[in-house]
C-alpha cells in the first residue's frame, strides 16, 4: 500500500486497508474478515468498537466535544482522576496529569523529575521503547530505525541491561552493569530517575526479573533516585491484573500509562507520588488536548469493564489457551522454528528461531503474509524481529481465539 499523501518513512506491517471492527475481528475495504491478534499494537484490550465505550463516546460528544483543561476544567477530566488514582494499586498518596499518548506521558516524566531531583541524567535499558517524540528516542534502547539520521539526542541517557528469564540476562549480570556504570561512566549523585518496562513489548514480551526489580527499588530509595516503571503497554489487564509491576513486589515513584486507557480514543497519563508531581511551578504540566473531554468519557467506560475479577479471567482463560496450544506445537514438533514462548499473562510472544538459537527473521516475515492470508493478523517484535507479539482483546470470543490460533498453527506448519 502506498499514497504520494502519506509519509513514506511510516513503516506498514499489513499492507491492507481497514474499514470496521468488532472485539477480536476487523473487516478490510474489500470485505475480507481477519481475526485481530494486533489490537491496535496494544490499545484494544476491551476489543474493537465495545458496546460501553461507544455509548460514553457518542454521549459525551453531544454534551462537549473539548475544552482546554488548563484554560477552564471540566467533569469528565476531573472524574477521571479521582478513578484513575484510585485505580492504581501503590499505598502512597498519588495524582497524576492526562496526556494525548504514553510517548507524552514519558517527556512529562523526564520535566517532573528534572524538577524534583535537580539532575538530568536517565537509566533506561537495552531493548526498551517509551516512544517516538525525540526525548523518548534516546531512552529506546535500539537504534534502528528509530535514532538513525536523527543526529545528538537529548540526554544525557545510559543503558542497561535489561534482566528476564526471557532474554537469558540474569539478575546478577545486570547488577554488575549497573556496578560498572557508577565506577566508570557517570556518578551516581547525577542520576534523576531509571525508568523501565516491567513486560518490555517491542522487545518482544520480555518480563523483568524479580529479584532484580526489587533490588533496584532498593537501590533508587537509597539514593534518592525515581524510579518510573512504563506500563504504557503492559497495563490495564494485559497481564491478567490491574498493572504489571504489582507482580514485582515494588511500588514505583511515576507510572506511565497509555495504549488501552480509553479503549482506543488517543489518551496517556502520568502517575505517582503527589510530592513529584506537584513540584514543578504553574503552567508547568498541561496541554490544549491533554485530557479531552470525549478521551475521558472513554477511559471512564473503559475502567467501568475492568474490575480485578473481569481481568483475572480474561487473563487466566487467554493464557491457559495459548500456553496450552504453544506446548501441544512443541510436543508434536509443528515446525523447526519454533523457538521460547515469553512473557507473562495474556502479554505473550512466541520466538522463532533455527536450531542454533539464531533468530529466524525471514521465516516470520513469511508468516505474517500467511496469516494475513488466511485471515489473521500478527504483529512482529524482538530485535530481529522475530518474535509473534500476541495482542488479542482480553475480551476476545473463546471461539474466535481458537480460530486464531487454528490458523498460526496451519500457518507455522507451512514455514520453509
Amino acid at each position: 500500500m502506498s499514497s504520494e499523501t502519506i509519509s513514506q518513512s511510516i513503516s506498514i506491517v499489513h499492507p491492507v486497508s481497514l474499514s470496521h471492527g468488532k472485539n477480536a475481528e476487523v473487516w478490510d475495504t474489500d470485505g475480507k474478515r481477519y481475526i485481530d491478534f494486533v489490537g491496535g499494537i496494544g490499545v484494544l484490550n476491551l476489543g474493537h468498537c465495545h458496546p460501553h465505550v461507544v455509548e460514553a463516546i457518542r454521549e459525551q460528544a453531544t454534551r462537549l466535544t473539548h475544552y482546554a483543561f488548563n484554560a477552564a476544567p471540566h467533569a469528565p477530566y476531573i472524574e477521571l482522576m479521582k478513578r484513575l488514582t484510585a485505580f492504581v494499586p501503590v499505598d502512597y498518596p498519588i495524582s497524576g496529569m492526562l496526556t494525548n499518548s504514553g510517548a507524552e506521558a514519558a517527556e512529562n516524566a523526564l520535566k517532573i523529575v528534572r524538577g524534583a531531583t535537580g539532575r538530568t541524567a536517565v537509566i533506561a535499558f537495552d531493548g526498551g521503547f517509551h516512544g517516538r517524540t525525540l526525548a523518548t528516542l534516546n531512552l529506546n534502547g535500539k537504534v534502528a530505525p528509530y535514532k538513525q539520521k536523527i543526529g545528538v539526542l537529548p540526554g544525557p541517557v545510559y543503558h542497561l541491561p535489561y534482566p528476564s528469564k526471557d532474554n537469558g540476562v540474569t539478575c546478577a549480570e545486570a547488577l554488575q552493569a549497573m556496578e560498572r556504570l557508577f565506577s566508570v561512566e557517570i556518578d551516581v549523585n547525577d542520576v534523576a530517575c531509571f525508568i523501565v518496562e516491567p513486560v518490555q513489548g517491542e522487545a518482544g514480551f520480555l518480563a523483568l526479573d524479580i529479584p532484580f526489580a526489587q533490588a533496584l527499588r532498593q537501590f533508587c530509595d537509597d539514593k534518592g533516585i525515581v524510579l518510573i516503571i512504563d506500563e504504557i503497554q503492559s497495563g490495564f489487564g494485559r497481564t491478567g491484573q490491574r498493572f504489571a509491576f504489582s507482580r514485582l513486589g515494588i511500588e514505583p515513584d511515576l507510572i506511565l500509562l497509555g495504549k488501552s486507557i480509553a479503549g482506543g480514543v488517543p489518551l496517556g497519563a502520568v502517575v505517582g507520588r503527589k510530592a513529584l508531581l506537584d513540584n514543578l511551578p504553574k503552567g508547568g504540566l498541561g496541554g490544549t488536548y491533554s485530557g479531552n473531554p470525549i478521551a475521558c468519557a472513554a477511559a471512564l467506560a473503559t475502567l467501568e469493564e475492568m474490575t480485578d475479577t473481569h481481568l483475572h479471567a480474561w487473563g487466566t482463560q487467554q493464557e491457559e489457551t495459548i500456553v496450552s496450544r504453544y506446548e501441544s506445537w512443541r510436543r508434536r514438533g509443528l515446525t523447526p522454528f519454533l523457538g521460547r514462548l515469553t512473557g507473562v499473562g495474556a502479554m505473550r510472544g512466541i520466538e522463532l528461531a533455527h536450531a542454533d538459537g539464531t533468530p529466524a527473521a525471514a521465516q516470520l516475515t513469511q508468516l505474517l503474509a500467511l496469516a494475513r492470508d488466511a485471515g489473521l493478523l500478527l504483529m512482529p517484535s524482538g530485535k530481529s524481529r522475530h518474535i509473534i507479539r500476541l495482542l488479542a482483546p482480553l475480551t476476545t470470543e473463546p471461539a474466535v481465539l481458537e480460530e486464531g490460533l487454528d490458523i498460526l498453527e496451519a500457518c507455522l506448519a507451512k514455514l520453509s
